[in-house]
């Protein structure tokens, strides 16, 4: 897809890989919408986007772990620059580790890492079949393709958003609907950064860590545009990623030993 003169909605974009993406689209030619919770940072970001090109980028607030959320930002949006032709499903969360994990916790996990890219699609479909074109973007996760040491609920969470995507394009592709799954391993942001240790999320980031380079948000970034313009469902920042699931599927028993082991090694598990 030529992203020039698109209308793309990116969420969870006033920081990290979100605001990388949105610079990124803006870059090419985009009207970003840059929403996030952090309606401030939104406005202050896309401010700066707008400077660089006159009527090409606003701030809103948005709370996508609710129907109501994801609704009213798709309307908002379209009432700024009309109809939404491209929206990346960013926002997500990386919180909770294993069973002991209260209840709360899981419900936000599903609401924003699943249940936000189902309440978004079913607000953009009707709009995208009429016109026989439209594009979704999820930000799932390598742990999405593989697994999470150390964290259920974001594995179990980021599994369902690639399923969800999967879904969607065989669904809708041959109806205009494009879509593409963004599947980083470790990147540079404040869900790997020491402050979330303490929210439980730490033992998983000592994995992230240890299975590989951590990108900077504007590398995936640079490789989830070349992904969009080559119309790609699944793209991997870390290709090293598409060889653990193909080993992964030629000998499951042999993969789950294999993370065993890493667990062990990192975790000190037993």
């Amino acid at each position: 897809m030529d992203l020039r003169d698109r209308h793309v909605v990116v969420t969870g974009a006033a920081r990290g890989i979100g605001a990388a993406i949105a610079e990124s689209l803006h870059g090419a030619g985009a009207r970003v919408v840059v929403a996030d919770l952090d309606g401030e940072g939104a406005s202050r970001f896309a401010g700066e986007l707008e400077a660089r090109r006159a009527a090409s980028s606003i701030g809103l607030a948005a709370d996508v772990s609710t129907r109501e959320g994801n609704h009213a930002l798709i309307d908002a949006a379209e009432a700024a620059f009309g109809p939404v032709e491209v929206f990346c499903a960013n926002a997500g969360v990386g919180i909770g580790t294993d069973l002991t994990t209260p209840e709360a916790v899981w419900d936000t996990a599903f609401a924003v890492n699943v249940h936000a890219h189902r309440w978004a699609a079913e607000r953009l479909l009707e709009g995208w079949l009429a016109a026989g074109e439209g594009y979704f973007c999820s930000t799932a996760s390598a742990a999405g393709l593989l697994s999470q040491i150390g964290s259920a609920p974001y594995s179990v969470t980021k599994h369902a958003a690639v399923a969800f995507a999967e879904w969607l394009a065989i669904t809708y592709g041959e109806r205009g609907v494009r879509v593409s799954c963004l599947c980083p391993q470790g990147v540079n942001t404040a869900m790997i950064a020491s402050e979330d240790q303490a929210q439980g999320f730490g033992s998983a980031v000592d994995v992230v860590r240890a299975a590989g380079r951590i990108l900077e948000p504007a590398e995936v970034a640079e490789v989830l545009l070349e992904g969009l313009r080559a119309e790609r469902f699944l793209i991997l920042p870390h290709p090293e990623v598409q060889d653990y699931v193909a080993n992964k599927a030629r000998d499951h028993d042999r993969w789950i030993a294999a993370m065993q082991r890493l667990q062990a090694r990192v975790l000190g598990a037993t």
